[in-house]
């Protein structure tokens, strides 16, 4: 979200580095250790050190290290300090005048952007002041992500992670396909098939999954692939392989958060039905949009059996409708305010369950948290909109798709080759 909002109000991102952070940290709790070997003092006998600030390895160190660096940043800000976000506490935020500076914190990588850039080398000399730090660089690598900042907008990829990936599978000399699942496959627990080493398996697993947090066209298939990593057999192991061959014809594919569009939150809700062969449960997907950028998505398999359509559809409207909930909060940090924010929906009969207590006879046997929907409904912080289905975001979350539907999806959804 932050990378969104630096995009939308086109401002530069910097990046600076703490060193050795957690050295930084005050304690509050009494904290000894013994004396380091090769330090040892003889004339001390047994004694041991009363510890000030944290240590690397203490379970302490990052709370400490987030306490010590919260506290300087409130208390000590360029006039009147920074104001700590209430959802997201790592975000903090300096208004004077009409500009204002925006600071995100990751253990010890801070990114920062203002509309002034004179605030920026002052916030950067005010942190070197107090702590030892890397000068203010651009940022371009954050927490495994490229970023390219161009005029018109911000591109985030995985590029170098896809690479490493094709080298490390043996992929690099294998051919590419279109989509990454294909639609005429069902997977199931396969019996009879012939069982594959489970440890490479979960790995090759494990890094796709890793891979989903930039690349939201691969969410659904790893999803399927994850269900089979207790006894996966070769049909499991040739479809996350071919995952691997999709990716390897687009490995340069990243999120595209353009600089001119508006910043209204939206969310997209879809479901199949009973598409899981084992047990028959249904798959929720949904993705948010803040403008016509993409800012978080998921594709995961339901808890209970639905025994409708609009049932599946209904648990995955309540799963977006929590989440565009916790978004429209973190949304007031930046001093956005959202009211009344559609979730876009093609089932008309789920539609109506949330707007009509009556039916409340048919949807009894559902699991009383999803029905909060309908009291978010009635306040008016969401709306329930129908959209027709080719132009349902989230069919590519809940399904597999052909070649020219899934290609156009991608394009809806922000996800571009950087030329």
């Amino acid at each position: 979200m932050f990378l969104a909002y630096a995009a939308h109000k086109n401002f530069t991102v910097y990046q600076l580095d703490v060193k050795s952070a957690f050295l930084n940290g005050l304690l509050e709790e009494e904290v000894y250790v013994e004396q380091p070997p090769g330090f040892e003092q003889k004339t001390l006998g047994d004694k041991v050190y009363k510890l000030k600030k944290a240590l690397y390895g203490l379970k302490q160190a990052p709370r400490a290290w987030y306490d010590t660096l919260s506290q300087f940043l409130t208390d000590n800000g360029f006039t009147k300090g920074f104001t700590k976000g209430k959802v997201d506490t790592t975000f903090f935020l300096f208004e004077k005048g009409q500009d204002c500076l925006l600071v995100q914190i990751y253990v010890d990588d801070i990114i920062f952007g203002t509309t002034n850039e004179s605030l920026c080398k002052k916030f950067s000399k005010f942190m070197q002041g107090k702590f030892e730090m890397s000068m203010m660089r651009e940022l371009t690598f954050f927490l495994g992500l490229q970023v390219k900042q161009l005029k018109d907008g911000t591109f985030i990829s995985q590029t170098k992670y896809t690479r490493d990936l094709m080298k490390k599978f043996g992929m690099e000399e294998k051919s590419s396909v279109k989509i990454p699942m294909n639609t005429s496959v069902k997977m199931d627990m396969d019996a009879d098939g012939k069982p594959v080493y489970q440890t490479r398996y979960r790995a090759l697993i494990g890094t796709l999954l890793y891979l989903t947090a930039n690349r939201p066209d691969i969410t659904f298939a790893v999803g399927v692939c994850a269900r089979f990593q207790s006894a996966p057999k070769e049909s499991h192991m040739t479809a996350a392989k071919r995952i691997l061959r999709y990716l390897k014809g687009c490995q340069e594919v990243g999120l595209w958060y353009p600089k001119e569009g508006g910043f209204k939150l939206i969310g997209y809700s879809d479901s199949d039905y009973v598409g899981c062969r084992v047990d028959r449960k249904s798959t929720s997907g949904t993705c948010q949009m803040i403008g016509n950028r993409l800012i978080s998505w998921f594709s995961k398999k339901q808890n209970s059996i639905a025994t409708s359509t609009a049932e599946a559809v209904y648990i995955a409207a309540g799963s977006c409708c929590a989440q565009v909930l916790w978004m429209r909060q973190q949304l007031r940090d930046y001093e956005v305010q959202e009211k009344e924010i559609p979730i876009m929906c093609d089932n008309t009969s789920a539609i109506a369950i949330t707007q009509n207590p009556v039916l409340h006879s048919r949807t009894k046997h559902i699991d009383v948290r999803y029905h909060f929907i309908r009291d978010q409904v009635e306040k008016k912080d969401i709306v329930l909109e129908y959209i027709s289905t080719d132009k349902q975001l989230a069919d590519i979350f809940t399904k597999p798709l052909c070649e020219s539907r899934f290609e156009e999806l991608k394009h809806e959804l922000g996800l571009i080759e950087l030329s």
